[in-house]
């Protein structure tokens, strides 16, 4: 016969009970809860359970351990915490590990706050989030858990379906989303085992691991190029086609120019005019101008697009360009920001066609100093579409009907150029990376390719429309009397990366001065001639971008730190960037004497228009990714030279000569000896022989796996 539990048993099981529940409070700070929530989060069902939880809810209230918000709801007491409520919440951004662990970035907190993979609270990569911080402990770091969502990233995912008999999940391609997606067998929306499709979360019950959704497009099989550049899109929230309403929107603009409109405009199609892109470019959104004045100086013209002229505030089209913020420029195509009528035909600055502009203007001397400016409606005809590679054999001293204007062009842009790096802007260097596709969209080969004088020419001309557009608008001589702008900023780079960043060089043999601003810039630049065409250069280059602080748009002007420009903008690309766009609407409204804009309205538009910029580099860079995994997938067993770009406890990162293809040779594969992490140092040792690999080091390789589908690589050392 089972023995009776006495009084004293029960009240321990009692009050043993009331630890499990306040704990339950405890992991959910700010959130609310009733007995029935309570008995649902505990996975209780039976009704002498259930009576036990409300008894112990109005024994913890009696204790004011818990609060009732309203009646029969309650909420943990924020003295239970040890802090100040101010301070114990932030709101920030989730950054997934494919561990399952967070990081949250927030601007209220100097550092990341760590979160542990069970207080991620059903939160997904860049989410943004409320945290509780946890007090903080002695030689650790800042850490906390999520208490509550405030606003999902996304909720459509793409991914490989895996079917069973009678539901699937949806195991996403992304490796930042730990987790896969459940999906009703009623809801596969005709996807078959294997398929790569999109699948929308529709709903994450508190005590399910794995949230519910549903198809809601079958994509095609993975490995298909069409499919995989369609995937990276819809991954990033990137649609292929315009809405037919915008595209009909877009056939109704008219294309011939009224002679009242060209006569209002400042005449330039008599003048020498060009452009100067890409060989494969299909929308020239920007001409230089050049004629000598009477007076000896040069007058050079920066045209830009009149994207504002065609599209009004308001419109359908203005809408949709101002969701996408930014066209997006995959390995094998564009997924323009306008309909292409605007963006290849009506707006695009093609030759021997009459076409609208706005132009900043500048009367400037033999040696560049700029003399005076005019901002304003043009109306051109350019004489020339060149390509960059025809404008650099120019420069090199092949003989063209404009080969003065041309290298006149270059004279002036190159002391632009040297004049802006004696005022402390940085040379940072770019190498593409650019593939030969067939007519499948298979990678034949991978070529880097790097920046020469012709692209420099643009630059600088362009550099330099930027800051005078802003100088123009933002130096104002009294606080009232500022305007609301779209500024490009770009903050001070962080003192401890810099002192790690200089640290590491040292190793490597090189030094960084980090006395001021200026002599950082200056001891960065002669790093960058120091290591130019030296193995380590590709590895130091890009570290150091990583060093800096990101660019972004905002109406509060820090200047540019990178270009050691104290006011900065973009004003030149309105086909492809939305706040080209409302720089042109803002710089039009202020020459015409038209009101300040709501500063609040144009700071919500930075901070989208920012990220979306993000968005459209993170496609671009999993497009490249994507077509080096490919590109190496018929060279597995075959070696290659390569330098080591990276080291974890994981394993030592190899990107290869030539074409930038980056693998990792895992620590698992190196049987000839214990080999371990050096942080400090940038390398990993063998414990027995010492035998050690460092970051620069160059090495041999073998391809030893491909996996196509996460975009990796896996070596092992030859």
């Amino acid at each position: 016969m089972a023995r009776k539990r006495n009084s004293k048993d029960r009240k321990a099981g009692k009050s043993s009970f009331a630890k499990t529940v306040l704990n339950v409070f405890m992991q959910n700070p700010v959130k609310g809860f009733n007995f029935r929530q309570l008995s649902f989060n505990l996975g209780i069902s039976d009704k002498a359970s259930k009576q036990l939880v409300m008894e112990i809810l109005e024994d913890l209230a009696a204790d004011r351990k818990i609060i009732e918000q309203k009646r029969g709801k309650y909420q943990l007491n924020p003295k239970l915490l040890h802090i100040p409520v101010s301070k114990s919440t932030i709101t920030g951004t989730v950054d997934m590990k494919q561990t399952g662990k967070a990081y949250i970035i927030s601007d209220e907190s100097t550092e990341d706050i760590y979160i542990a993979a069970n207080n991620t609270y059903h939160a997904l990569n860049d989410d943004t989030v409320k945290v509780q911080i946890f007090p903080k402990r002695k030689d650790r770091k800042l850490e906390g858990r999520i208490v509550e969502i405030i606003k999902r990233s996304k909720t459509r995912f793409v991914g490989i379906v895996d079917v069973s008999k009678n539901y699937a999940f949806l195991i996403p391609d992304n490796n930042a989303v730990p987790i896969d997606i459940y999906i009703p067998a009623a809801d596969l929306n005709g996807a078959k085992n294997g398929d790569k499709a999109i699948a929308e979360i529709v709903d994450w019950p508190a005590h399910s691991k794995n949230p519910f959704g549903k198809i809601t497009e079958v994509l095609g099989k993975p490995g298909e190029h069409e499919v995989e550049m369609h995937s990276i899109l819809a991954d990033f929230g990137f649609p292929v086609r315009f809405p037919a309403k915008v595209e009909k929107e877009a056939d109704k603009i008219e294309a011939e120019v009224s002679q009242k409109e060209t006569n209002s405009r400042r005449d330039f199609r008599n003048i020498f005019t060009c452009t100067i892109d890409p060989e494969d470019a299909k929308d020239y959104d920007d001409a230089l101008s050049l004629q000598k004045l009477n007076n000896g100086n040069w007058e050079v013209g920066v045209h830009i697009a009149d994207v504002s002229y065609y599209v009004k505030p308001g419109t359908l089209i203005d809408q949709e360009a101002y969701d996408r913020g930014t066209s997006v420029y995959l390995v094998d195509r564009v997924i323009p920001m306008l309909p292409e009528r605007l963006s290849n035909d009506i707006c695009s600055l093609k030759p021997h066609t009459d076409k609208l502009c706005y132009a900043a203007i500048f009367e400037m001397t033999g040696d560049a100093q700029v003399e005076s400016h005019w901002f304003g409606r043009t109306i051109i005809n350019s004489n020339r579409r060149f390509n960059y590679d025809e404008v650099q054999e120019i420069i090199e001293g092949k003989q063209d009907e404009f080969s003065i204007e041309i290298l006149t062009l270059h004279n002036l842009a190159s002391k632009l150029r040297d004049e802006r790096f004696k005022n402390g802007s940085i040379a940072f260097s770019s190498q593409e990376v650019k593939f030969k596709l067939d007519e499948d969209g298979k990678p034949i080969s991978a070529y880097i390719k790097e920046q020469k004088d012709s692209n420099k020419l643009i630059e600088d001309f362009m550099l330099l429309a930027n800051r005078r557009v802003a100088e123009w608008v933002g130096k104002v001589k009294a606080k009232q009397d500022s305007r609301t702008f779209v500024y490009r900023i770009h903050d001070v780079p962080n003192q401890e990366k810099l002192e790690t960043f200089a640290e590491f060089i040292n190793k490597l043999g090189y030094k960084l001065n980090l006395g001021s601003k200026k002599s950082i810039s200056a001891s960065l630049n002669q790093l960058f001639k120091d290591i130019k065409g030296k193995g380590e250069e590709n590895m130091i280059e890009s570290i150091a971008v990583r060093t800096m602080a990101k660019a972004e748009y905002s109406i509060k002007n820090i200047g540019h730190y990178g270009l050691a420009f104290s006011f900065y903008t973009h004003f030149t690309s309105p086909i492809r960037r939305y706040p080209d766009l409302m720089v042109h609407r803002l710089l039009d409204g202020y020459l015409n004497g038209n009101p300040v804009m709501n500063p609040a309205e144009y700071e919500e538009k930075c901070k989208h228009s920012s990220e979306m910029e993000r968005k459209a580099l993170e496609a671009e860079r999993a497009s490249i990714k994507y077509k080096q995994a490919e590109y190496m997938l018929d060279k597995v067993g075959q070696t290659f030279n390569g330098l080591i770009s990276g080291v974890s406890k994981w394993g030592i990162y190899v990107e290869l000569e030539g074409n930038k293809c980056e693998g990792m040779v895992s620590l698992r594969y190196m049987d000839d000896d214990f080999y371990y992490l050096d942080e400090e140092n940038y390398r990993v040792i063998g414990h027995q022989f010492g035998k050690e690999y460092k970051l620069g080091d160059p090495v041999t390789i073998r391809v030893r796996k491909i996996e196509l589908a996460k975009k990796q690589m896996d070596f092992e050392f030859v």
